[in-house]
């Protein structure tokens, strides 16, 4: 049955609603970063920009980086923005947005977040880089969805919400073992939370008191099969989940450019993002 156009909205111009993008725009392995800025910051790189388009905070360039062809996409900030990038990513490539009806055979796409993050540890220091072995997320999108869990990712959610006394359950979702193993090498690897904010959300104070004054401490404590809880950041879980029910291999990369504990920021965050950048590209 097609797909009504109330729930997949396509423009005049036959480019999906959000994104502003047709399917001849995208490659099937695809960069990601929060900041519209930061998008340039990646395709300068490229040799040669085939496709460049933009629309609210979704800017898109489409080239050639040594003979692959590579797509960046900004996002914005947090996991309702994800949910957006993902399920329309995903229509462009399994859907046809004439008939409105899903493909048969299925497209997967390869992307890779990069983005900033705080540490959660004192041994993972400002100016490293870590790549995401799972997202652990306290933002409520799956709430909504029928996702799957194995045994060992729901432990740790009812792990995270007993030790913080949540009023909800977070979920947690591994990220693509696949592209861990090309984009890991040489990286720290750990176990990232996604937050549903900046600021309180991740245990900052500036004139409100968090309503979790201790949730820096109880979560860097927590430990799973040698495992740990590594970073902050605001989108990681929400890819690998949205990534697994729509059947697409996700990783989060991490420029770490604070540490909570030692409370300090990195003073070189530019060319932490840049190294993590170029090596993106390079094992990608």
């Amino acid at each position: 049955m097609p797909i009504p156009e109330s729930e997949l909205i396509i423009n005049r111009d036959g480019s999906i609603y959000h994104l502003h993008l047709k399917p001849e725009h995208l490659s099937d392995r695809i960069i990601t970063v929060g900041d519209p800025d930061r998008v340039p910051l990646v395709s300068q790189y490229f040799d040669e920009i085939i496709y460049s388009g933009r629309k609210r905070e979704f800017v898109t360039h489409t080239g050639y980086y040594k003979g692959k062809l590579f797509s960046v996409i900004s996002t914005g900030m947090g996991t309702d923005n994800i949910e957006i990038l993902m399920t329309e990513l995903d229509a462009l490539v399994n859907v046809d947005l004439v008939t409105r009806i899903a493909r048969q055979e299925h497209t997967t796409l390869k992307i890779v977040r990069v983005g900033t993050s705080g540490s959660l540890q004192a041994d993972v220091p400002v100016d490293s880089l870590l790549a995401s072995t799972f997202g652990v997320g306290l933002d409520s999108l799956m709430t909504f969805y029928p996702i799957q869990y194995n045994a060992y990712e729901s432990h740790i959610a009812t792990e995270v919400q007993t030790c913080l006394q949540l009023p909800f359950k977070p979920y947690c979702v591994k990220g693509s073992e696949y592209l861990l193993s090309r984009l890991a090498n040489n990286l720290l690897q750990g176990m990232t939370v996604t937050c549903p904010g900046f600021f309180a959300p991740q245990g900052r104070e500036v004139r409100i008191k968090p309503a979790l004054p201790d949730m820096m401490s109880t979560l860097s404590k927590l430990s799973f099969e040698q495992n740990r809880l590594t970073n902050f950041e605001m989108e990681t879980a929400g890819y690998y989940a949205m990534g697994r029910m729509l059947g697409h291999e996700v990783l989060s990369l991490n420029a770490i450019v604070a540490n909570r504990i030692e409370r300090t920021f990195s003073e070189q965050a530019d060319e932490v993002i840049d190294r993590l950048i170029l090596h993106t590209l390079e094992n990608f």
